[in-house]
């Protein structure tokens, strides 16, 4: 993982081409607890699939979409042909940390052990894994989906405290990593604004360029919605 400017993450992200039981084709649904997640999308068509306290939602993905969504918004990336996108991911090591919570049915959810388990990823067996979580996933994403569209919340808001318990355990130790990005960053700037006003620039001699080399097919790991292709640094 890079932490980009800003204190945010980008990664690559080639969407799941594997239908599910509903005959969509794609990713692991799941939220965030703490973050904004955007795409940028770059190549290909598709959805953006969202459950949220207002309802059920379907954001149309083409090239130059972009689309951004709040912590709590259960969402899906679903590819109707060559979806690839540009993830920008606010506090970068969040997500890695434990941020995300996929939408396994509520008796995994409910079990941190069974989650932890339902989550992992077999080193052996890498694909078929991730295709079991995402399955298992959709799952519980059409129990939530079907309460929505009847109006019924419920099963939504039960999920939100069953992901607060999951992650609360690690929670306290996410703050040295925003500390260490968003928090960093904003200081540094507001050191420069400072100096700005004060009529030293001394920090533009300090001016760099970096560079991020492309991800190769063989960086690619199975994320929760495709194939995530991280940049490192040259």
């Amino acid at each position: 993982m890079v932490i980009f400017p800003g204190g945010t993450g980008v990664s690559g992200l080639e969407v799941y081409t594997w239908e599910a039981a509903d005959g969509c084709h794609g990713g692991s649904p799941h939220l965030h607890t703490a973050c904004t997640e955007g795409y940028v999308v770059v190549e290909g068509r598709g959805e953006l699939e969202t459950l949220t306290p207002a309802g059920h939602t379907r954001v149309p993905l083409r090239p130059g979409t972009v689309a951004w969504f709040t912590p709590g918004t259960v969402h899906r990336a679903v590819n109707h042909g060559g979806l690839r996108v540009l993830v920008v991911m606010q506090n970068a090591g969040l997500p890695e940390a434990g941020d995300a919570v996929l939408t396994f049915p509520p008796e995994v959810l409910g079990d941190a052990d069974a989650y932890r388990i339902a989550a992992s990823l077999d080193p052996g067996d890498p694909e078929g894994s991730a295709r079991r979580r995402r399955d298992l996933a959709v799952e519980g994403f059409q129990i939530l989906r079907d309460h929505l569209t009847r109006g019924d919340p419920g099963p939504l808001l039960e999920l939100y405290r069953q992901a607060v318990e999951l992650v609360r355990p690690q929670a306290a130790a996410w703050r040295d990593i925003v500390a260490a990005g968003p928090t960093a960053a904003l200081a540094a700037t507001s050191r420069q604004i400072d100096a700005l006003m004060a009529g030293d620039g001394g920090h533009l001699r300090e001016a760099e360029v970096r560079k991020l080399d492309a991800p190769t097919p063989d960086d690619r790991a199975f994320g929760m919605c495709g194939r995530l292709e991280t940049y490192r640094p040259a």
